[in-house]
């Protein structure tokens, strides 16, 4: 029992997570769970899983940035991100992390587990409901036109969208508020964004928030 594969789960929905962990317990070990991106980096390299189950959307770091940089210290780890966010653009930035899988949680349970496998084969998996041929043209066309925010920038813009005070934020990044202050201000002239409603609609376009929908609605785990 002991060689099966380890999993750790990231999601911010308490309830949802609990579902999934019996799903999942079924064949593997989960051997944690975490409610944010920088607790999943740190419970990552503390635990060293096998497969990290990870929501995109997830506050203080985004599941997308915070497996980026498990990745870059756990390079054989590998990663699932299940979302209710069926957009191309974020499947194909998943699937540039090398061995990973994109499935929506409105899919089946089986699917998330055959997901799972493929990965731990060393395969890449993207639910059937996004073509292939559709997210790889959207990534293209959005490299061309979109500008890029840097990592910190990422950063700064999920957390300004989620409504956490300057204090708080330089807290998380070690920053001064004064720092903080001039990168947003930065960032609001680059993209030339004019109120914080602006703000949060870029950290949407970038997938850094996401508007979910409850996902104790759906019932592919039961």
């Amino acid at each position: 029992m002991e060689s099966r594969p380890q999993i750790l789960i990231a999601d911010d929905h308490a309830i949802f997570t609990e579902g999934l962990r019996l799903l999942l317990e079924k064949q593997y070990i989960v051997v944690g769970t975490v409610v944010d991106g920088r607790a999943l980096i740190t419970e990552a390299l503390r635990l060293k899983p096998d497969v990290i189950v990870v929501d995109i959307g997830m506050p203080l770091l985004n599941g997308l940035d915070a497996a980026k940089r498990v990745r870059e210290q756990l390079p054989r780890v590998k990663l699932v991100f299940l979302t209710m966010q069926d957009n191309p653009n974020l499947a194909a930035a998943a699937l540039e992390l090398g061995s990973a899988a994109f499935v929506l949680k409105h899919s089946a349970g089986s699917e998330l587990l055959k997901a799972i496998d493929q990965v731990m084969r060393g395969k890449c998996y993207v639910t059937p409901n996004l073509r292939p041929e559709d997210w790889a043209v959207q990534k293209n066309r959005a490299r061309r036109y979109a500008k890029r925010l840097t990592p910190r920038q990422r950063e700064i813009v999920q957390m300004c969208a989620e409504g956490r005070p300057m204090k708080e934020i330089a807290g998380h990044l070690n920053l001064s508020e004064k720092t903080v202050q001039f990168h947003k201000h930065h960032i609001m002239e680059t993209f030339n964004l004019k109120s914080n409603a602006d703000l949060v609609l870029l950290a949407l376009k970038e997938g850094l928030i996401s508007l979910d929908p409850n996902p104790l609605q759906d019932k592919q785990f039961s």
